[in-house]
Protein backbone atom coordinates (compact mmCIF):
# COMPACT_ATOMS: atom_id res chain seq x y z
CA UNK A 1 0.00 0.00 0.00
CA UNK A 2 1.04 3.51 -0.78
CA UNK A 3 0.86 4.54 2.94
CA UNK A 4 3.14 1.72 4.02
CA UNK A 5 5.92 2.17 1.72
CA UNK A 6 5.35 6.00 2.54
CA UNK A 7 6.22 4.77 6.11
CA UNK A 8 9.19 2.87 5.26
CA UNK A 9 10.79 5.20 3.19
CA UNK A 10 10.56 8.01 5.74
CA UNK A 11 11.87 6.02 9.08
CA UNK A 12 14.59 4.75 6.25
CA UNK A 13 15.55 8.40 5.05
CA UNK A 14 18.93 9.30 6.26
CA UNK A 15 19.67 12.53 3.67
CA UNK A 16 18.15 15.77 4.96
CA UNK A 17 14.95 15.60 7.54
CA UNK A 18 11.81 14.25 5.90
CA UNK A 19 8.39 15.34 7.90
CA UNK A 20 7.14 14.04 10.66
CA UNK A 21 4.10 11.87 9.39
CA UNK A 22 1.07 11.72 11.68
CA UNK A 23 -1.51 8.80 11.07
CA UNK A 24 -5.03 9.64 11.46
CA UNK A 25 -8.32 7.16 10.76
CA UNK A 26 -11.07 6.29 12.70
CA UNK A 27 -11.49 3.71 15.36
CA UNK A 28 -10.32 0.07 13.45
CA UNK A 29 -9.16 1.77 10.31
CA UNK A 30 -5.85 0.16 10.38
CA UNK A 31 -3.29 3.04 12.03
CA UNK A 32 -2.09 0.72 14.47
CA UNK A 33 -1.90 -1.64 12.00
CA UNK A 34 0.73 0.71 9.79
CA UNK A 35 2.69 0.79 12.71
CA UNK A 36 3.15 -2.48 13.79
CA UNK A 37 4.22 -3.16 9.92
CA UNK A 38 6.98 -0.77 10.35
CA UNK A 39 7.98 -2.17 13.07
CA UNK A 40 8.15 -5.63 11.86
CA UNK A 41 9.84 -4.82 8.64
CA UNK A 42 12.92 -2.78 10.57
CA UNK A 43 12.95 -4.92 13.40
CA UNK A 44 12.82 -4.43 17.19
CA UNK A 45 16.75 -3.56 17.73
CA UNK A 46 16.03 -0.09 15.67
CA UNK A 47 12.06 1.00 16.71
CA UNK A 48 10.21 1.38 19.18
CA UNK A 49 6.82 1.39 18.92
CA UNK A 50 4.55 2.76 22.32
CA UNK A 51 0.97 2.95 22.73
CA UNK A 52 0.61 6.73 24.76
CA UNK A 53 -2.88 5.81 25.37
CA UNK A 54 -1.42 2.70 27.44
CA UNK A 55 1.09 4.64 29.14
CA UNK A 56 -0.50 7.91 30.02
CA UNK A 57 -1.08 7.70 33.78
CA UNK A 58 1.54 9.83 35.28
CA UNK A 59 4.73 11.38 34.24
CA UNK A 60 6.95 9.49 36.23
CA UNK A 61 5.17 5.90 35.22
CA UNK A 62 5.15 6.73 31.67
CA UNK A 63 8.34 7.54 31.51
CA UNK A 64 9.86 5.00 33.36
CA UNK A 65 7.72 2.23 31.57
CA UNK A 66 8.77 3.59 28.02
CA UNK A 67 12.57 3.48 29.23
CA UNK A 68 12.59 0.45 31.02
CA UNK A 69 11.08 -1.23 27.41
CA UNK A 70 13.63 0.65 24.88
CA UNK A 71 15.77 -1.03 23.30
CA UNK A 72 17.38 2.20 22.86
CA UNK A 73 20.27 3.97 25.20
CA UNK A 74 19.53 7.96 26.85
CA UNK A 75 17.93 9.42 29.99
CA UNK A 76 17.92 8.64 33.68
CA UNK A 77 17.29 4.83 34.24
CA UNK A 78 14.96 5.88 37.02
CA UNK A 79 11.97 8.42 36.62
CA UNK A 80 13.14 11.53 38.42
CA UNK A 81 10.91 12.62 41.16
CA UNK A 82 7.85 15.16 40.46
CA UNK A 83 5.79 15.25 37.21
CA UNK A 84 7.71 18.01 35.56
CA UNK A 85 10.57 16.85 35.85
CA UNK A 86 9.60 13.19 35.06
CA UNK A 87 7.68 14.83 31.67
CA UNK A 88 11.21 16.82 31.04
CA UNK A 89 12.92 13.45 31.48
CA UNK A 90 10.78 11.56 28.59
CA UNK A 91 10.78 14.72 25.95
CA UNK A 92 15.18 14.50 26.49
CA UNK A 93 14.94 10.89 25.53
CA UNK A 94 12.86 11.45 22.67
CA UNK A 95 14.89 14.04 21.70
CA UNK A 96 18.61 11.99 22.67
CA UNK A 97 17.89 8.34 22.47
CA UNK A 98 20.47 6.34 20.01
CA UNK A 99 20.39 2.60 19.13
CA UNK A 100 23.52 0.37 20.68
CA UNK A 101 25.62 1.50 17.19
CA UNK A 102 24.82 4.97 18.23
CA UNK A 103 22.51 5.67 15.08
CA UNK A 104 19.15 7.75 15.50
CA UNK A 105 16.17 6.28 17.28
CA UNK A 106 13.02 5.47 15.71
CA UNK A 107 9.64 6.17 17.59
CA UNK A 108 6.39 5.04 16.54
CA UNK A 109 3.65 6.77 18.63
CA UNK A 110 0.16 5.44 18.49
CA UNK A 111 -2.43 8.06 19.97
CA UNK A 112 -0.11 10.40 20.69
CA UNK A 113 -2.42 12.92 21.73
CA UNK A 114 -3.34 11.11 24.76
CA UNK A 115 0.07 12.84 26.54
CA UNK A 116 -3.22 15.32 26.77
CA UNK A 117 -3.59 13.17 29.94
CA UNK A 118 -0.28 15.49 31.85
CA UNK A 119 -2.29 18.69 30.72
CA UNK A 120 -4.13 17.65 34.48
CA UNK A 121 -0.70 17.81 36.56
CA UNK A 122 1.13 21.27 37.61
CA UNK A 123 3.08 22.87 35.43
CA UNK A 124 1.99 20.57 32.41
CA UNK A 125 -0.68 22.50 30.63
CA UNK A 126 0.98 22.63 27.68
CA UNK A 127 2.12 18.52 27.52
CA UNK A 128 1.09 18.19 23.94
CA UNK A 129 2.91 21.82 22.46
CA UNK A 130 5.81 20.57 24.23
CA UNK A 131 5.72 17.17 22.68
CA UNK A 132 5.25 18.42 19.59
CA UNK A 133 8.02 20.95 19.33
CA UNK A 134 10.32 17.77 20.59
CA UNK A 135 9.58 15.80 17.95
CA UNK A 136 9.67 18.41 15.20
CA UNK A 137 13.21 19.53 16.23
CA UNK A 138 14.62 16.12 17.27
CA UNK A 139 17.24 14.38 15.63
CA UNK A 140 15.41 10.99 16.15
CA UNK A 141 12.57 9.66 13.36
CA UNK A 142 8.88 9.94 14.52
CA UNK A 143 5.95 8.24 12.82
CA UNK A 144 3.28 9.45 14.88
CA UNK A 145 -1.22 7.85 15.19
CA UNK A 146 -4.18 9.13 16.26
CA UNK A 147 -7.83 8.60 15.76
CA UNK A 148 -8.76 11.99 15.94
CA UNK A 149 -7.92 14.14 12.68
CA UNK A 150 -9.08 17.55 14.07
CA UNK A 151 -7.16 17.16 17.03
CA UNK A 152 -3.91 16.01 15.64
CA UNK A 153 -3.76 19.34 13.09
CA UNK A 154 -4.21 21.35 16.36
CA UNK A 155 -1.36 19.17 17.85
CA UNK A 156 0.57 19.95 14.81
CA UNK A 157 0.18 23.69 14.68
CA UNK A 158 3.08 24.64 16.31
CA UNK A 159 5.41 23.33 14.00
CA UNK A 160 3.04 22.93 10.78
CA UNK A 161 6.07 23.31 8.49
CA UNK A 162 7.27 19.88 10.40
CA UNK A 163 4.44 17.51 9.86
CA UNK A 164 2.81 15.55 7.17
CA UNK A 165 -1.23 14.68 8.13
CA UNK A 166 -1.75 11.36 6.17
CA UNK A 167 -4.88 9.63 6.51
CA UNK A 168 -5.64 5.84 6.24
CA UNK A 169 -6.74 5.10 3.05
CA UNK A 170 -9.97 2.89 2.91
CA UNK A 171 -9.75 -0.66 0.94
CA UNK A 172 -9.35 -1.30 -2.07
CA UNK A 173 -12.19 -3.68 -3.69
CA UNK A 174 -9.37 -5.73 -4.17
CA UNK A 175 -8.23 -5.84 -0.76
CA UNK A 176 -11.56 -6.40 0.27
CA UNK A 177 -11.85 -9.28 -1.44
CA UNK A 178 -8.24 -11.08 -0.26
CA UNK A 179 -10.11 -10.14 3.60
CA UNK A 180 -13.74 -12.15 2.65
CA UNK A 181 -11.22 -14.55 1.32
CA UNK A 182 -12.62 -17.64 -1.04
CA UNK A 183 -16.17 -17.60 -2.67
CA UNK A 184 -17.39 -18.51 -5.84
CA UNK A 185 -14.93 -17.10 -8.31
CA UNK A 186 -18.22 -15.58 -10.08
CA UNK A 187 -19.33 -13.54 -7.22
CA UNK A 188 -16.14 -12.91 -5.62
CA UNK A 189 -15.89 -9.59 -7.16
CA UNK A 190 -19.51 -8.45 -6.92
CA UNK A 191 -19.51 -9.62 -3.10
CA UNK A 192 -16.43 -7.31 -2.43
CA UNK A 193 -17.98 -4.43 -4.24
CA UNK A 194 -20.72 -4.43 -2.67
CA UNK A 195 -18.94 -4.76 0.72
CA UNK A 196 -16.57 -1.99 -0.12
CA UNK A 197 -19.27 0.16 -0.77
CA UNK A 198 -21.33 -0.73 2.13
CA UNK A 199 -19.04 -0.01 4.59
CA UNK A 200 -16.94 2.76 2.89
CA UNK A 201 -14.11 0.79 2.66
CA UNK A 202 -13.30 1.07 6.94
CA UNK A 203 -10.77 -1.73 7.31
CA UNK A 204 -12.44 -2.61 10.96
CA UNK A 205 -15.84 -3.12 9.40
CA UNK A 206 -14.94 -5.59 6.59
CA UNK A 207 -13.14 -7.61 8.98
CA UNK A 208 -16.49 -7.43 10.70
CA UNK A 209 -18.92 -8.03 8.20
CA UNK A 210 -15.95 -10.56 6.56
CA UNK A 211 -16.78 -12.92 9.93
CA UNK A 212 -20.41 -12.28 9.65
CA UNK A 213 -20.68 -13.40 5.91
CA UNK A 214 -18.18 -16.60 7.03
CA UNK A 215 -21.30 -17.72 9.63
CA UNK A 216 -23.47 -17.36 6.49
CA UNK A 217 -21.95 -19.11 4.17
CA UNK A 218 -22.14 -22.27 6.63
CA UNK A 219 -25.43 -22.41 5.60
CA UNK A 220 -24.92 -21.85 2.05
CA UNK A 221 -25.88 -18.12 1.83
CA UNK A 222 -23.67 -15.42 0.53
CA UNK A 223 -25.61 -12.58 0.26
CA UNK A 224 -23.68 -9.00 1.59
CA UNK A 225 -27.31 -6.83 2.83
CA UNK A 226 -28.55 -10.01 5.07
CA UNK A 227 -25.23 -10.37 6.34
CA UNK A 228 -24.96 -6.79 6.68
CA UNK A 229 -28.32 -6.70 8.53
CA UNK A 230 -27.62 -9.62 10.73
CA UNK A 231 -23.81 -7.84 11.58
CA UNK A 232 -25.75 -4.23 12.64
CA UNK A 233 -28.20 -6.24 15.12
CA UNK A 234 -27.99 -5.07 18.74
CA UNK A 235 -25.55 -8.25 19.67
CA UNK A 236 -23.71 -7.61 15.79
CA UNK A 237 -20.35 -7.51 15.90
CA UNK A 238 -20.59 -4.41 13.48
CA UNK A 239 -22.75 -2.76 15.86
CA UNK A 240 -20.32 -3.06 18.86
CA UNK A 241 -17.82 -2.00 16.80
CA UNK A 242 -20.17 1.39 16.00
CA UNK A 243 -21.28 1.54 19.98
CA UNK A 244 -17.29 1.64 20.78
CA UNK A 245 -16.27 4.35 18.30
CA UNK A 246 -19.43 6.24 19.39
CA UNK A 247 -19.37 6.51 22.90
CA UNK A 248 -15.35 7.10 23.03
CA UNK A 249 -15.72 9.60 20.98
CA UNK A 250 -18.66 11.21 22.64
CA UNK A 251 -16.78 10.62 25.81
CA UNK A 252 -13.54 12.89 25.02
CA UNK A 253 -15.74 15.38 24.12
CA UNK A 254 -17.81 18.06 25.88
CA UNK A 255 -21.35 18.64 26.73
CA UNK A 256 -22.31 15.01 26.62
CA UNK A 257 -26.21 14.83 26.46
CA UNK A 258 -26.32 18.11 24.08
CA UNK A 259 -23.72 16.55 21.51
CA UNK A 260 -26.04 13.18 21.72
CA UNK A 261 -29.33 15.28 20.61
CA UNK A 262 -27.25 16.67 17.80
CA UNK A 263 -26.04 13.62 16.60
CA UNK A 264 -29.93 12.17 17.03
CA UNK A 265 -31.02 14.82 14.77
CA UNK A 266 -28.59 14.35 12.35
CA UNK A 267 -29.44 10.55 12.13
CA UNK A 268 -32.71 11.37 11.01
CA UNK A 269 -32.06 13.94 8.61
CA UNK A 270 -28.34 15.31 6.97
CA UNK A 271 -26.53 17.55 6.15
CA UNK A 272 -28.27 20.52 7.74
CA UNK A 273 -27.29 23.88 8.52
CA UNK A 274 -26.30 25.23 11.97
CA UNK A 275 -29.84 27.10 11.94
CA UNK A 276 -31.81 23.98 10.93
CA UNK A 277 -29.91 21.75 14.09
CA UNK A 278 -30.48 24.76 16.14
CA UNK A 279 -34.09 24.22 15.46
CA UNK A 280 -34.64 21.16 15.80
CA UNK A 281 -32.96 21.00 19.00
CA UNK A 282 -34.59 24.30 20.69
CA UNK A 283 -31.19 25.82 21.36
CA UNK A 284 -30.06 29.09 20.33
CA UNK A 285 -27.77 29.10 17.29
CA UNK A 286 -24.74 30.41 20.00
CA UNK A 287 -24.89 26.79 22.16
CA UNK A 288 -25.30 25.00 19.20
CA UNK A 289 -22.24 26.17 16.96
CA UNK A 290 -20.51 25.58 20.48
CA UNK A 291 -22.15 21.77 20.45
CA UNK A 292 -20.92 21.33 16.93
CA UNK A 293 -17.18 22.61 17.39
CA UNK A 294 -16.75 19.95 19.81
CA UNK A 295 -18.12 17.28 17.61
CA UNK A 296 -16.17 18.30 15.10
CA UNK A 297 -13.03 18.50 17.69
CA UNK A 298 -13.47 14.31 17.77
CA UNK A 299 -14.28 13.60 14.32
CA UNK A 300 -17.98 12.85 15.15
CA UNK A 301 -19.97 15.54 12.57
CA UNK A 302 -18.15 17.03 9.17
CA UNK A 303 -19.09 20.53 8.07
CA UNK A 304 -18.76 21.60 4.70
CA UNK A 305 -20.31 24.39 2.47
CA UNK A 306 -21.81 25.54 6.37
CA UNK A 307 -24.09 22.10 6.14
CA UNK A 308 -23.30 19.64 8.93
CA UNK A 309 -23.28 15.88 8.66
CA UNK A 310 -22.18 12.16 9.89
CA UNK A 311 -18.17 11.75 9.47
CA UNK A 312 -18.94 8.18 9.19
CA UNK A 313 -21.86 7.03 7.34
CA UNK A 314 -22.18 3.79 8.90
CA UNK A 315 -22.17 5.42 12.58
CA UNK A 316 -25.06 7.28 11.31
CA UNK A 317 -26.90 4.10 10.35
CA UNK A 318 -25.67 2.83 14.13
CA UNK A 319 -27.45 5.91 15.69
CA UNK A 320 -30.68 5.29 13.28
CA UNK A 321 -30.63 2.04 14.25
CA UNK A 322 -30.72 2.51 18.24
CA UNK A 323 -32.29 5.62 18.53
CA UNK A 324 -35.22 5.78 20.72
CA UNK A 325 -36.30 3.76 24.11
CA UNK A 326 -36.03 0.43 22.90
CA UNK A 327 -33.71 -2.35 22.06
CA UNK A 328 -34.54 -2.17 18.12
CA UNK A 329 -36.41 -5.36 16.67
CA UNK A 330 -35.53 -7.20 14.09
CA UNK A 331 -37.49 -5.62 11.73
CA UNK A 332 -36.39 -2.14 12.41
CA UNK A 333 -32.76 -3.28 11.47
CA UNK A 334 -33.69 -4.95 8.89
CA UNK A 335 -35.58 -1.35 7.51
CA UNK A 336 -32.98 0.52 8.29
CA UNK A 337 -30.14 -1.38 6.78
CA UNK A 338 -32.23 -1.62 3.52
CA UNK A 339 -32.90 1.80 3.27
CA UNK A 340 -29.12 2.17 3.96
CA UNK A 341 -28.18 -0.22 1.07
CA UNK A 342 -29.90 1.28 -1.24
CA UNK A 343 -28.85 4.75 -0.53
CA UNK A 344 -25.26 3.43 -0.92
CA UNK A 345 -25.48 1.66 -3.57
CA UNK A 346 -27.29 3.65 -6.05
CA UNK A 347 -24.77 6.54 -5.64
CA UNK A 348 -21.93 4.07 -6.08
CA UNK A 349 -19.28 5.54 -9.04
CA UNK A 350 -19.77 2.05 -10.37
CA UNK A 351 -22.59 -0.17 -9.64
CA UNK A 352 -21.99 -3.93 -8.22
CA UNK A 353 -24.18 -6.70 -9.68
CA UNK A 354 -26.53 -6.03 -6.88
CA UNK A 355 -27.07 -2.42 -7.78
CA UNK A 356 -30.09 -3.11 -10.99
CA UNK A 357 -31.91 -5.21 -8.37
CA UNK A 358 -31.70 -2.00 -6.18
CA UNK A 359 -32.44 0.80 -8.53
CA UNK A 360 -36.19 0.97 -7.88
CA UNK A 361 -36.38 0.48 -4.55
CA UNK A 362 -37.70 3.75 -2.24
CA UNK A 363 -35.58 5.98 0.14
CA UNK A 364 -37.88 5.98 2.94
CA UNK A 365 -38.96 8.87 4.58
CA UNK A 366 -36.90 10.87 6.50
CA UNK A 367 -38.87 11.88 9.70
CA UNK A 368 -40.92 8.33 9.77
CA UNK A 369 -39.46 4.69 10.37
CA UNK A 370 -38.01 2.96 6.57
CA UNK A 371 -40.59 1.19 5.12
CA UNK A 372 -39.10 -2.54 4.19
CA UNK A 373 -37.87 -1.86 0.74
CA UNK A 374 -38.23 -4.97 -1.06
CA UNK A 375 -34.95 -5.22 -3.03
CA UNK A 376 -35.17 -8.66 -4.78
CA UNK A 377 -32.29 -10.09 -2.90
CA UNK A 378 -32.94 -11.20 0.52
CA UNK A 379 -35.41 -12.77 2.32
CA UNK A 380 -36.06 -12.57 6.01
CA UNK A 381 -38.66 -15.08 7.43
Amino acid sequence: MLLDRQLLERTRARDGRPPVTVVVGGCGAGRTERLRRVERDLGPERVQYIDVERVATTPERCYDAVRRASPFSGGPADAPAGTRDAFDALLTFFMGARGRDGSPAIFLLDEVLDVRTFESFPGLRAAQAELARAVAHSPNTFVLASRFEARARRFIGVEPARFDVVRVEPLTSEAVQDTLGAGPLDDAQDLADTVAVLVDGHAGYVRALSSQLAQLRSSGATDAISAFAAAMAPDGELAARCRFSYELRLHRARGYGALKAILDVLAIEEPLTLTGIAQRLDRTPGSTKDYLTWLQDVDLVACDRKRYRFADPLLRLWVRINRGPRVPDEDRVIGEVQVYAVERLRNAPARPAYAPALAGAGSGDAYERPRTVDTGIIEID
